[in-house]
């Protein structure tokens, strides 16, 4: 056991991103406005593709679902931390704790599966254009589609059956596996490296897909000149996201040494600052996106 004071764990007590009162009220109104920025600027690019019957094709069906689930993610944990930047207590309910967990996993790992499943679309459409529209059909995107939120859902269930013990104070903003496993009131060693290397051997598998896959592509785009231009932006596009997402989940859950402002600061970059870039990012280099927002422009 090793730990005393064994008890039914009601709520856990977050540390928070820092311990200055005055800088966390300096940066609720930062926070605030980059939650609302997300919020709307994934909405409007899931908008904007319904909408838009331009847009109605398997690449932006997923970028639409890419959006949406980036929304959730930040939905996850953002508005706890801009609230508790004001409150002295930062406390949350064991229930809310099992459920940050349980849906920012369920979020990322589906959001993992997505990008693999953009890769796949991207390489179908470059490498193999003539049969691109006989294998990459509606009904064939949204089982790909369905496939990433089971997987991700299916992940990391065991924590729910630990016992919690004092003390309940998790040194960060947010409920996540490795912080949260310290406290069990058994040896979770064995747990805590199986979890961490299924998180993070898993990430780093989809990384290493992902950038194998998009080196093949942009090879097979410098090859041939007709369209090479837009491909190669939207492949760009893709890696950008791909490394933003990737590499802070990669470096929290394998490195060897937990330095903990520093994996504050990945754990705010990939849920709080990663959703907001992506619709960004996606909005600011394609060309049909920009075309299809100053048609909605000029019709309003």
């Amino acid at each position: 056991m090793g730990k005393v004071n064994q008890s039914v764990i009601s709520e856990f007590i977050f540390q928070g991103l820092c311990t200055s009162r005055e800088l966390q009220i300096f940066l609720l109104l930062p926070f605030s406005t980059l939650y609302l920025m997300t919020v709307v600027g994934n909405l409007f690019v899931v908008i904007l593709i319904i909408t838009d019957h331009h847009l109605h094709s398997p690449m932006y069906f997923l970028l639409a679902n890419l959006s949406f689930i980036d929304l959730c993610i930040s939905s996850v944990t953002t508005p706890k931390l801009i609230i508790d930047l004001v409150k002295e207590n930062k406390i949350i309910s064991y229930g809310g704790c099992m459920s940050q967990i349980l849906f920012a996993h369920f979020l990322v790992g589906s959001e993992m599966v997505l990008l693999v499943t953009m890769a796949y679309d991207r390489y179908v459409a470059i490498c193999r254009p003539l049969h691109y529209t006989s294998i990459m059909d509606t009904q064939k995107c949204i089982w790909l589609v369905v496939i990433s939120w089971i997987i991700g859902f299916v992940q990391l269930l065991l924590i729910l059956e630990l016992p919690f013990c004092e003390p309940r104070v998790i040194d960060s903003f947010f409920c996540d596996i490795p912080l949260v496993i310290k406290l069990a009131c058994i040896n979770t060693d064995t747990l805590g490296i199986m979890i961490n290397a299924d998180s993070g051997v898993v990430a780093t598998a989809c990384f290493i897909f992902l950038l194998i896959s998009y080196t093949y592509i942009l090879i097979t785009v410098q090859l041939r000149s007709k369209g090479s231009s837009k491909a190669l932006s939207t492949c760009t596009s893709h890696i950008i996201v791909v490394v933003l997402l990737f590499v802070p989940v990669i470096f929290i859950y394998l490195s060897p040494v937990s330095i903990t402002w520093l994996d504050k600061f990945l754990a705010v970059f990939y849920s709080v600052i990663t959703p907001l870039l992506n619709p960004a990012i996606y909005t600011l280099r394609n060309k049909d996106i920009k075309k299809a927002i100053k048609k909605m422009i000029n019709h309003t």
